[in-house]
């Protein structure tokens, strides 16, 4: 109980079961947890890599006309688990990736989790080695696959799984198959299932394209004034600012420290965590809140979990404990900003940014704190 408390304190580590976690590394690289910032964007995506994705979405139709639904948080949720969005390397004009990108030898060693032995199949034209197989580019196809499959995304004739638009355009048609429904949960989720063969794949990738989703869509403040506006407008203020452990005042992002319960120091990142970039929000309107989750929810009128997120307003604290109703368990906090949608410093390796209220677990209730 002490090491719950403990964790509870600061705030804002997820639960170890959040679907938002990474899932591979490449032999290339290990990947961070990155996160979304602003509207229509991400702020780990890199503009050319986004560029890729959004024309992919635009143009899959011409390949698979009965496909419905394909749009760009679908392909970076791909990208993001398979590459993260070739994190590190040079992405040219032309879409072109370099260095390029291979997996692991799929030889069966067991090195980055292979256990079967994939005979050579393309001579090594795709992954640089006829000695077997390695999955190639920023949506890690197949050599096998990719000759099958593989399309040419940027008009220069000629198919590359190493060239950001082919590899986009492609994985789109690949999720498309014959022409599914991706509006439809149970077909997106039947396409995320065929790319590769994993439960707990499907759950990751989901998760990004629901937080992809959410910061395209953008908060809608038209109808939000006084305090709450202000609130909302300096936290929407702080997209892109690095999560830090502990970082965060009223004044603004600061440097944290040592360290979140899954061995993250904030001590040399300069940003926030979920309960300071409260804290700097709020001061903006003139209020002033203690520094911990916990202690922010014993501020103003509390709205109780059992009625629900839709009782929440623009500007309301929502929080998230181990144990709803138990306000001691609870392990982070944002700032609710309507239509589903909040302001969150969500864990270590991502940003601030625009989440699903129900991208975090244990949902707590809120509070409003004038």
């Amino acid at each position: 109980m002490l090491a719950l408390l403990m964790f509870a304190a600061v705030c804002c580590a997820a639960p170890v079961g959040n679907a938002i976690s990474a899932y591979v590394a490449l032999a290339t690289g290990g990947q961070d947890d990155g996160g979304i910032a602003e509207g229509g964007s991400a702020a780990d995506i890199p503009p050319r890599m986004l560029t890729a994705y959004k024309k992919a979405a635009q143009h899959v139709g011409t390949h698979v006309p009965k496909c419905a639904g394909m749009r760009w948080p679908i392909l970076a949720g791909i990208a993001k688990i398979e590459s993260n969005h070739a994190a590190s390397r040079s992405i040219a004009a032309n879409g072109d990736i370099r260095p390029k990108i291979y997996g692991v030898l799929l030889n069966g060693s067991g090195a980055g989790g292979n256990t079967t032995d994939f005979p050579d199949t393309d001579g090594g034209k795709w992954d640089g080695t006829p000695q077997g197989e390695r999955a190639v580019g920023p949506f890690q196809f197949m050599p096998a696959t990719w000759e099958s499959v593989g399309t040419d995304g940027n008009g220069d004739k000629r198919a590359d799984p190493h060239n950001a638009d082919d590899a986009a355009l492609t994985a789109a048609i690949y999720l498309c198959g014959g022409g599914r429904d991706l509006t439809k949960r149970s077909q997106l989720k039947a396409a995320i299932l065929q790319y590769n063969h994993s439960s707990e794949y499907v759950t990751n990738v989901t998760g990004w394209i629901d937080q992809y989703t959410a910061a395209a869509r953008g908060p809608d403040l038209k109808n939000v004034s006084g305090k709450a506006r202000a609130v909302i407008e300096a936290a929407l203020s702080q997209r892109g600012v690095p999560y830090a452990w502990g970082g965060g005042t009223a004044q603004g992002p600061s440097a944290g420290f040592c360290c979140s319960p899954s061995g993250k120091s904030g001590a040399s990142t300069r940003g926030y965590d979920c309960s300071g970039l409260t804290t700097y929000a709020y001061a903006r309107a003139g209020i002033r809140l203690p520094r911990t989750a916990a202690a922010q929810a014993r501020v103003g009128k509390r709205i109780p979990a059992v009625l629900g997120p839709w009782a929440l307003k623009p500007g309301d604290l929502v929080f998230y404990a181990y144990a709803p109703g138990h306000d001691a368990t609870i392990y982070h906090v944002g700032i609710y900003v309507g239509g589903g949608q909040m302001v969150n410093a969500a864990r270590p390796g991502t940003v601030v940014r625009l989440d699903a209220v129900d991208a975090m677990s244990g949902y707590a209730g809120g509070a409003r704190p004038w």
